[in-house]
């Protein structure tokens, strides 16, 4: 099936655009061998992986590994991120794994845990702790690819104060499979959240662009159109309610950046503790003292927004199969909203 480049799923750059001219004096050749003496740091074996899971298109069809290139041709391709020149070392990291196999590893990551290492964050990081992991499974005899521990494995990401699930490949098989899945928005991704206010319907569905926000390019916002942002589509769905804030459930059809924050924020609704987007200002209830009291009290259970990615479900690279995980809401959303029905309770 013919399909059209998508635009960029992550914003930090999860997944590399490629255009590439062949030039008008090319011999005939596989295009697998000519995209990899055309591209630096890739093995040919990557990119034979990228071709199978329609990756690659020449002019406006996808093509197969044995497709012969031509003067003229316009190669255009996306792979994963794969982090280059960056000395990523192994930390004796705690990991909480979900689920593990030759193939893939779920793990469950704390709030607090930046995802891979960057400006400010060189260690520390959940990459920093899967890799000491892999290297431990080598010396145990099930040795990971050894450019694949060195770029970095993960398929997705969710923000440094984010709780939840995060799915890792551990081959360029899985990787690219599973990247297949991000493009086609059949990865199941669920998120419970606990945001200002009391929501208008019990469920309902946020769409528009999202780009970055100009005055301020550590936030993001709803923009009018494409040329400025991409197309974001967040179902909700409430779960309980407290008068002055909101438990609900949100189900992401797109993976854009901070898209559940900027969705609810656009409603205005911003998740509870949520700094960068006005959730810890007090947006609903009286001025009191000792209601202000109260919400000091409450984020200080839970200093961060109070999201938290719930459910992933996947087609396993190699068996085809099904898979979901699901994980627990942690402690301090627990606490948070446990604070909040003894308050209602007490106010009734």
């Amino acid at each position: 099936m013919d399909w059209q480049l998508p635009a960029l799923e992550e914003e930090q750059e999860m997944f590399e655009h490629f255009r590439l001219n062949v030039d008008p004096g090319q011999l005939p050749v596989r295009i697998d061998k000519w995209m990899s003496a055309h591209l630096e740091d890739t093995s040919r074996h990557r990119i034979q992986c990228a071709i199978k899971e329609g990756f690659v298109q020449v002019g406006e069809k996808t093509v197969k590994a044995n497709y012969i290139v031509r003067p003229g041709d316009v190669v255009r391709f996306v792979m994963p991120y794969r982090r280059r020149g960056v000395d990523i070392k192994p930390q004796d990291i705690p990991l909480d794994i979900v689920y593990e196999d030759e193939d893939v590893l779920v793990v469950n990551k704390p709030a607090g845990m930046v995802v891979h290492p960057g400006h400010g964050h060189f260690d520390g990081t959940l990459v920093n702790a899967l890799l000491f992991h892999l290297g431990r499974e080598a010396e145990s005899g099930e040795e990971p690819d050894e450019d694949d521990a060195k770029a970095g494995i993960l398929v997705h990401r969710i923000d440094k104060d984010t709780s939840g699930l995060l799915l890792v490949a551990k081959n360029d098989e899985a990787q690219m499979h599973l990247a297949r899945q991000f493009y086609d928005h059949s990865i199941e991704r669920c998120y419970r959240a606990i945001v200002w206010g009391n929501m208008p319907e019990d469920e309902g569905t946020v769409q528009g662009y999202i780009g970055r926000d100009p005055n301020d390019r550590l936030r993001f916002r709803v923009v009018p159109d494409e040329t400025t942002g991409k197309w974001a589509v967040t179902h909700w769905k409430v779960l309980e309610r407290f008068g002055f804030i909101t438990y609900i459930e949100c189900r992401l059809e797109t993976g854009r950046t901070h898209q559940i924050r900027v969705h609810m924020a656009s409603l205005g609704h911003p998740l509870f503790g949520d700094e960068r987007y006005g959730g810890t200002e007090i947006r609903q209830g009286t001025i009191y003292a000792k209601y202000k009291q109260f919400i000091h009290n409450c984020m200080e259970i839970c200093p961060r927004q109070a999201l938290h990615a719930k459910t992933i479900g996947f087609e396993h690279p190699a068996s085809r199969k099904w898979m979901r995980f699901d994980s627990q809401l942690p402690e301090d959303m627990t606490a948070l909203l446990e604070k909040w029905r003894k308050y209602v309770q007490g106010a009734s």
